[in-house]
C-alpha cells in the first residue's frame, strides 16, 4: 500500500508540474522584451592576444565558485575553456611560423572585468614539449583518431565541487575548415582544486549522442542550466537542465537530473513535450533554429533567455523569451547584427551564447565566434580573425 501510495504521489507530482508550464504558456508574454544591444569591445579585446593562446571558439564560461546566476566578486575565479585553439605568435601583422593548433585550452580570470593582467591560458605539452591539447579522450568507446570539441560545463556543489564538462567525439572526415563529424558523448570529471592541465581528471563515455529514424543525429550538453539554490537561480527545484541539439533543423532538446545523480545516467530524464521520461528516445524538440552551442539563463523580470546563433551559422544572434527551463519558448528576437565582423567574404560567425558570470545585474555578456572557410590562407592574412566577439544586452522591465 505504502509503494503504490508513493507512486500515486509521483504521478501527481507530475501532473501538478505539466499543468503548471501549460498555465504558463498562457499567461507569460513570451513576445515582447525591452532591450538595448551594444557592441563590448574590452572583452573582445581580452581575448585579441598576440602571443600564446592568440585564437579559438568554443568558449563557455565556468564560475568556480559554483555560483551560475550573478555576477563573479572581485575575488572570484571563472574558468574559460576553449575548443580548437591556436598556440603561436602574431608578428607584422601576419601569424608567425611555428603556430599550431590543437584542439582545447582554459583560462582562468581573476573577478569580473575584462582585464590582461587578471587572465592566464593554459595548454599541455607533449614529450616533445609542443603545445598539445588538454583534455584528450580516452574513454573504452574512444576511436584512434578521435579528439574532442567541449560543450558547457559547471561546478557540482552536490558531488565535492567537481567540475563537469561535457566533452563530443569527434574526428575529421575532410580537410575542409568544418570537415569533422561527432559520433559520440563524453563527460570530463575534474576534482575540485585541481589546477590546469588538470592531469587527474577521469572521462566517462555517456550514452547521451542519438540517432533518429531519419539518421539526423543529436548531443546533450551544448548548454547547462543549474536550477538549485546553491547557484544562485532565482525559482531553484533542485535540477540541473542539460540542453541538447538535433538535426540540420538545430531542434532544441532538453533533459534534466539531480546534481547528486549527474554520474548515474540511469537516473536522467527527458522531456517528451508532457512529462519527464527515462526513455531519451522520447525526447521532444521543444523549439528549433538554435545552434549547438547556447546558453539559458533567468531574466530579470521572471522569464528565461535562451541564447544562441540562429541556425547555427548565420549572421544574427538570436533570443527567445522562455517560461520555464523546458519553455514554451516565444519566436526568434534578433539581439545583433554580426556582419560588420565579416571582413571578408570567407568569414564566418556561429554559436552564441551568454555568461552570466560576467554580465553586469540587468544584463547578458554574449559571445559569438569568427571563422574563415579558407581557415589557414585568411589567418595569415587576418591573424587575429580567429576568437570570439562580445556584446552586451541591457534589459529594463520598467521602460
Amino acid at each position: 500500500m505504502k509503494k503504490i501510495t508513493l507512486v500515486c504521489l509521483a504521478c501527481l507530482g507530475l501532473v501538478l508540474t505539466n499543468r503548471a508550464f501549460a498555465q504558463k504558456a498562457d499567461t507569460v508574454n513570451l513576445t515582447d522584451i525591452k532591450f538595448k544591444a551594444e557592441a563590448a569591445p574590452e572583452w573582445s579585446a581580452l581575448l585579441k592576444r598576440d602571443s600564446g593562446w592568440f585564437g579559438g571558439d568554443g568558449i563557455y564560461t565556468i564560475p568556480l565558485n559554483g555560483k551560475e546566476t550573478g555576477q563573479a566578486k572581485h575575488n572570484d575565479k571563472v574558468l574559460f575553456i576553449f575548443s580548437d585553439s591556436m598556440i603561436g605568435a602574431v608578428r607584422d601583422n601576419t601569424m608567425a611560423p611555428g603556430a599550431i593548433m590543437i584542439h582545447n585550452a582554459v583560462a582562468e580570470l581573476k573577478g569580473n572585468e575584462p582585464l590582461d593582467k587578471q587572465m592566464k591560458f593554459y595548454w599541455d605539452k607533449n614529450a616533445k614539449g609542443k603545445p598539445e591539447s588538454i583534455f584528450i579522450p580516452h574513454t573504452p568507446k574512444t576511436g584512434a583518431t578521435d579528439y574532442y570539441w567541449l560543450g558547457d560545463g559547471f561546478v557540482n556543489q552536490a558531488l565535492d565541487n567537481n567540475i563537469y564538462i561535457f566533452g563530443y567525439r569527434v574526428h575529421n572526415v575532410s580537410n575542409e575548415a568544418f570537415g569533422f563529424r561527432e559520433v559520440g558523448n563524453t563527460l570530463i570529471k575534474i576534482p575540485a582544486n585541481s589546477k590546469p592541465p588538470y592531469k587527474d581528471l577521469k572521462q566517462m563515455d555517456t550514452p547521451f549522442y542519438l540517432v533518429d529514424e531519419k539518421g539526423e543525429s543529436g548531443s546533450f550538453g551544448a548548454g547547462i542550466y543549474v536550477n538549485t539554490k546553491e547557484a544562485g537561480a532565482p525559482k531553484p527545484d533542485g535540477y540541473i537542465y542539460v540542453y541538447g541539439v538535433r538535426g540540420v533543423a538545430k531542434h532544441l532538446m532538453v533533459a534534466r537530473v539531480l546534481p547528486k545523480d549527474f554520474e548515474d545516467y540511469s537516473k536522467w530524464t527527458f522531456y517528451d513535450g508532457k512529462a519527464w521520461v527515462s526513455d531519451m528516445e522520447q525526447v521532444a524538440n521543444v523549439t528549433s533554429s538554435v545552434s549547438n552551442e547556447l546558453s539559458f539563463s533567468p531574466l530579470p523580470d521572471g522569464r528565461y533567455a535562451l541564447i544562441f546563433q540562429v541556425g547555427g551559422m548565420t549572421t544574427s544572434v538570436g533570443m527567445r523569451i522562455g517560461a520555464s527551463p523546458v519553455g514554451p519558448f516565444g519566436p526568434i528576437i534578433k539581439l545583433w547584427d554580426c556582419k560588420p565582423d565579416l571582413i571578408a567574404k570567407t568569414f564566418v560567425v556561429y554559436n552564441a551564447k551568454a555568461h552570466p558570470s560576467l554580465s553586469k545585474p540587468g544584463e547578458l555578456l554574449i559571445s559569438y565566434n569568427i571563422n574563415s572557410v579558407d581557415f589557414l590562407n585568411d589567418l595569415k592574412k587576418y591573424p587575429n580573425l580567429y576568437r570570439p566577439r562580445f556584446i552586451r544586452v541591457k534589459f529594463n522591465e520598467h521602460e
